[in-house]
Parts: C-alpha cells; structure tokens; sequence
C-alpha cells in the first residue's frame, strides 16, 4: 500500500463536490479534491507530489506522477484553468524527473484562479481506478503533505 498525499492545504471534500462532470463523475478514477486555501502571507500556494515515483506529465494547471508501485496519481489545479495558458503558474518540477513524496511540483495562486472566475478546487485522482474505490473523506482541513488516503 502506498500513502496518497494532499498535494495541497485547504479543505478536503469528496471528489463529487468538483464543478466538472469528469472528475465528479470519476470518469478518470476514484480520488478526493481538495479546495486550496490562500497562505497566510499572501504567497502562492505549492502544490506538493501525492507521491515517490517519476512525474509523467507536468502542466502548469496538472501533473501526473507514477508511484513507484506502478499507479499513476493525477494532481489538477482548478477546473478550466488549461485555458490560462499557464497564466498565474509556475513550475517547480521536470517531466520524467525522480520525486519524493512532498516534493513541489507548481505554484500557483487560490485567489488569482477565483478572480477570473474559475474554481481553485484540487482533483486528487488514481488514474484508472474503479468508481467508489477511494472512499469519500470526512470534509476536514488538511495541510499539504498529510496522508489523505492509501492506494
């Protein structure tokens, strides 16, 4: 078994309260989201690696890394923000570099996606898994880097 992180801080909420058919409908897989709170100081929020293993693909608003186990854990940073065109993102990793778990991947800014009107939600998703295979979580709030679940 392989502990998932919270890539993120902020509120931890079923992956049906995402405002997307796709993840809501876990047409991808089974996961969590995590709404991202605003740091304290003002400063972009980090978004960490779920887990250890190579980062498949990373995208300003996404980043997929396969585990060391072989499963890939799919990180998306807010809904629609594939049309900021990177816009309010910055990259802190390499595709097909060696992470840890807890290891920073993109920054970005809550507020900065809320002010264009998009959502900020955090889909956190084992790609290819069965519906209903990640339970729902109790809706608390997490730090990032704390255990959300086990694949």
């Amino acid at each position: 078994m392989t502990d998932v992180l919270a890539p993120v801080a902020g509120r931890l909420v079923p992956l049906s309260a995402v405002p997307d058919q796709v993840f809501a409908g876990q047409m991808v897989g089974s996961g969590v989201a995590i709404e991202p709170s605003v740091p304290a100081d003002g400063a972009d929020a980090v978004v960490v690696s779920p887990v250890a293993g190579t980062v498949l693909k990373l995208h300003p608003h996404a980043a997929i890394v396969l585990g060391d186990g072989g499963v890939g854990v799919l990180v998306h940073v807010g809904i629609d923000t594939v049309n900021l065109g990177g816009e309010g993102f910055t990259l802190l990793a390499a595709e097909k570099s060696k992470v840890a778990a807890g290891d920073p991947l993109i920054s970005f800014s809550p507020s900065g996606i809320r002010d264009r009107g998009l959502s900020a939600i955090c889909p956190v998703v084992v790609m290819d898994s069965k519906p209903g295979s990640v339970a729902d979580p109790a809706e608390r709030e997490v730090l990032a880097g704390e255990v959300l679940f086990a694949m």
